[in-house]
C-alpha cells in the first residue's frame, strides 16, 4: 500500500499557518494506489506536513471486492524512512529485497526501516476480499538515515481500556503502557475504539505535537467534528483532549516531537536534498545493488516517475 503516485516534492518547510495556537481541523485529499484502490490521504499535506516523524498517512477501505482482485502493488524502492502498518481487517503480503515474506493479520503491525536501501511489494492473497489498514511512514533522523535496511513483524499488540474505550497502542509509551515496535524518534501511536457511547479525556504530552484521524465512523476532539474527510491537528502545548466517541467508532491519533530537520519526500523516498532523491532514482532505474530484487514477484516492478521540473533543474 506504500507505493506513493503523488509526483509532487513535499517539502516539510512550506505549510500554512495556523491561526489556532493549540488546535485546528482541515480536509484530507482522495488518492488511488495499486489497481484502482482508493484511500484516504491526510500526511503530506499543504496544511501539515509532519506530526512528529511522521510524514506520510493513508487510510486504506474499508473495502470489500471479489477474490482475487486485491491490491497488488508490485517492487519499489525506499530510503530514509520506516515504512509501519495497521492492519484492521483483510490480509495482505509483505515481501521484500532482505527475502522477509510475511503475512500481515488484523491488529498486527509491519514495520519496515528502509534506511539506505530496500524494495517491497504488498500483495493480497488470491483468497482475500477484503482490506482496512492505515499506513504512515516514519522519517528517520540524521543520524539514522542510512542505517541497514531491516523487517519487523509485530503479531501483538499492548491494549489498555479506559471509559470504555479500548486504546491499541502501536508505538510508543501511552496510558502507562508500552508498544514493543521499534523506532528511531520520540513517537506515539494508538488506536481507539469506543465499546460503547462515550467521552474520555486523553493525556498529551505537551512537547508533542498530535493528529486525529478517523478510521470508522466519526467523533468529537475538543468540540471539532471528526470524519473521513478530514483530520484534526494539536499543536504542542496541550496536556489533554476531550475525545467523544459512538460505539464501534475507530479513531487513530499520532503523535510526537517536531522533526528535528526539514526534509523532501518524493515518490517513495525520503531524503535531505535534491541529490538524495536523484540519486535513489537513478539508482532504481538502473538496478543498483541497495534496493536488491525480489525474485517471487510475478508481474513487472514500478517505473519511477518522471523527475519534477525543480529536480531537474538542480542537477
Amino acid at each position: 500500500m506504500s507505493n506513493n503516485n503523488d509526483n509532487a516534492i513535499s517539502d516539510s518547510k512550506d505549510c500554512e499557518q495556523y491561526i489556532n495556537q493549540f488546535i485546528q481541523e482541515f480536509t484530507i485529499r482522495s488518492a488511488e494506489i495499486g489497481q484502482g484502490t482508493v484511500i484516504k490521504r491526510a500526511l503530506p499535506s499543504r496544511h501539515k506536513r509532519m506530526v512528529g516523524a511522521w510524514c506520510f498517512l493513508d487510510h486504506a477501505g474499508p473495502v470489500s471486492f471479489p477474490a482475487g482482485d486485491g491490491l497488488d502493488v508490485g517492487p519499489h524502492p525506499h530510503i530514509g524512512l520506516q515504512t509501519f502498518t495497521w492492519m484492521i481487517a483483510g490480509t495482505m503480503m509483505h515481501t521484500d529485497s532482505l527475502g522477509s515474506k510475511q503475512l500481515i493479520r488484523p491488529k498486527q503491525v509491519n514495520l519496515m526501516t528502509a534506511g539506505r536501501g530496500i524494495s517491497h511489494t504488498e500483495v493480497a492473497p488470491e483468497s482475500e476480499t477484503q482490506m482496512h489498514a492505515a499506513q504512515l511512514w516514519i522519517a528517520l533522523p540524521d543520524d539514522q538515515l542510512n542505517i541497514d535496511p531491516k523487517f519487523e513483524h509485530y503479531p501483538e499488540l499492548p491494549v489498555v481500556s479506559k471509559d470504555q474505550v479500548e486504546f491499541t497502542v502501536l508505538v510508543g509509551d501511552f496510558l502507562q503502557t508500552t508498544s514493543p515496535v521499534q523506532v528511531h524518534t520520540p513517537l506515539v501511536g494508538v488506536d481507539l475504539t469506543a465499546q460503547a457511547d462515550t467521552r474520555t479525556r486523553i493525556p498529551l504530552n505537551p512537547e508533542f505535537e498530535y493528529a486525529f484521524m478517523a478510521l470508522e465512523g466519526t467523533a468529537r476532539v475538543n468540540g471539532h467534528v471528526l470524519t473521513a474527510d478530514n483530520m484534526v491537528v494539536l499543536e504542542t502545548g496541550l496536556t489533554e483532549i476531550e475525545v467523544e466517541l459512538t460505539q464501534g467508532h475507530r479513531l487513530l491519533l499520532i503523535g510526537g516531537e517536531p522533526f528535528e530537520s526539514p526534509i523532501l519526500l518524493w515518490w517513495n523516498f525520503v531524503g535531505r536534498s535534491m541529490q538524495d532523491l536523484q540519486q535513489a532514482r537513478e539508482d532504481w532505474v538502473n538496478h543498483a545493488a541497495r534496493f536488491g530484487e525480489i525474485p517471487d514477484y510475478q508481474g513487472k516492478r514500478l517505473e519511477a516517475p518522471v523527475l519534477p521540473d525543480q529536480m531537474r533543474a538542480s542537477k
